[in-house]
């Protein structure tokens, strides 16, 4: 005589739950065969608070570093603050840069907004060319790209500059944002994204109801290509900002400079505030802390394109 054994859903539950304690505590945590033992364990942690105080220490001491003057600076704990001086670098961070600090803020605000948005459009529209359409010489393209990523680009400052000076263009906004807004990486990564998140046969249904290739990429590719859009915009905004070579050579006005060019005039001179210095520093970084906190959930996600294809 065989016996039936009915298991209710509540037995089923407690099961799956034996199991989750057999595997780990966390309703995901991977099969004991392949999780980390408890030193890799150790290891990852010691990486991640080494990693985030090589990232957070030094903004700290920028911030110590802004609020001292000079005699401060080298006889105090560096990592501590010793007496307030925020307010007296400030009065001599506008004297020293003649009023026209906020307008080098604003400036490089331009420039890289500018040289963001031309570049990332002209790259997803490059990146998405080369991966859904043929056409003669496409091998070709994809290698000057692959070599553009490995060209350094302070070797094309001085020939960059021959030419803009050719075309009359030096001492111009755009002797900045034209180079600036050129990225053969966000080709590359508008490349890989195309071939893994646009569908071929979404294209193909788009042309069959009559649409034209502009329209579809406006209205269809670049929604599907926005977390692409927002790292290539990130990683050309940062480059654009912190860039100094190329202002340097550009740039001789001073109502045209960035911020970066303005901080150096700063220390060119003789004997100079080295608070104020590191007061201009700490607010010429706000902006890019503002712009990375803000669109850091689509820069991770544009990160992580293009990793698994299904």
């Amino acid at each position: 005589m065989s016996t039936t054994v009915l298991i209710t859903v509540p037995e089923k539950v407690r099961a799956s739950q034996r199991r989750r304690r057999v595997q780990g505590s966390a309703p995901d945590a991977p099969p004991p065969s392949i999780a980390p033992s408890p030193l890799a364990k150790a290891f990852g942690y010691v990486a991640l608070i080494v990693a985030t105080l090589y990232f957070l220490v030094p903004v700290y001491w920028l911030l110590v570093a802004s609020s001292k003057n000079n005699r401060d600076l080298t006889s105090t704990f560096g990592f501590w603050f010793a007496e307030w001086n925020m307010g007296t670098n400030y009065d001599s961070l506008m004297g020293w840069t003649q009023g026209l600090f906020w307008r080098w803020v604003g400036n490089s605000v331009f420039y890289s907004v500018s040289a963001g948005v031309i570049g990332t459009l002209f790259a997803v529209m490059a990146g998405y060319a080369i991966a859904k359409f043929a056409f003669p010489g496409k091998k070709l393209a994809v290698g000057v790209i692959m070599a553009g990523l490995l060209m350094p680009v302070a070797l094309l400052t001085v020939p960059l500059y021959i030419e803009f000076h050719a075309l009359g263009l030096v001492n111009t906004v755009w002797a900045i944002i034209i180079p600036s807004a050129v990225s053969p990486f966000g080709v590359f990564l508008g490349m890989v994204f195309a071939q893994s998140s646009v569908p071929t046969e979404l294209l193909e249904a788009a042309r069959i109801d009559g649409a034209g290739e502009v329209r579809i990429f406006f209205t269809i590719v670049l929604r599907l290509l926005s977390p692409a859009m927002v790292t290539i915009f990130l990683f050309i905004f940062v480059a654009t900002w912190n860039n100094f070579l190329l202002p340097l050579m550009m740039i001789s006005s001073q109502d045209l400079k960035p911020v970066t060019l303005g901080l150096y005039g700063m220390m060119s001179y003789f004997s100079p505030d080295k608070g104020a210095v590191m007061l201009g520093s700490l607010l010429g970084v706000i902006p890019l802390i503002v712009l990375f906190f803000t669109l850091q959930r689509y820069w991770r996600s544009g990160l992580a394109a293009g990793a698994v294809k299904g």
